[in-house]
């Protein structure tokens, strides 16, 4: 069984992998034909937070830009940008109350020591 600290900090390692994954694809909203990755959360090892981070394969929107003077047919990146801003909120919220969990978790050991001590 995995503790609460244990389960804490996997999961703040999570939320920091999936806020580099949505700033990644922030970065790179107007860099044509780039493909956005989504971090996706499973259960992992003892109860912890496995992180997985695919490609989305979805197509952007297609563009015509001259180069050298002809006229060449690109596509635009995949990233929405108002959806990775959006998808930052319950990123940030986990990742607060996990710290949160660890903050509670450090003041109990603190007062079970004071008691002992």
């Amino acid at each position: 069984m995995i503790n609460a600290l244990n389960a804490s900090i996997s999961g703040v390692t999570a939320f920091r992998q999936r806020l580099d994954v949505t700033a990644n694809n922030i970065a790179n909203v107007d860099t044509d034909g780039f493909k956005k990755q989504a971090a996706l959360f499973s259960e992992g090892d003892n109860g912890g937070v496995k992180v997985r981070v695919d490609q989305v394969d979805d197509p952007g929107y297609p563009k015509e830009t001259f180069v050298d003077g002809e006229l060449v047919k690109t596509e635009s990146s995949n990233v929405d940008l108002v959806a990775e801003l959006t998808e930052m909120i319950p990123t940030q919220a986990g990742y607060d109350a996990n710290l949160k969990v660890i903050q509670t978790e450090d003041e109990m050991v603190g007062a079970l020591l004071d008691t002992l001590g």
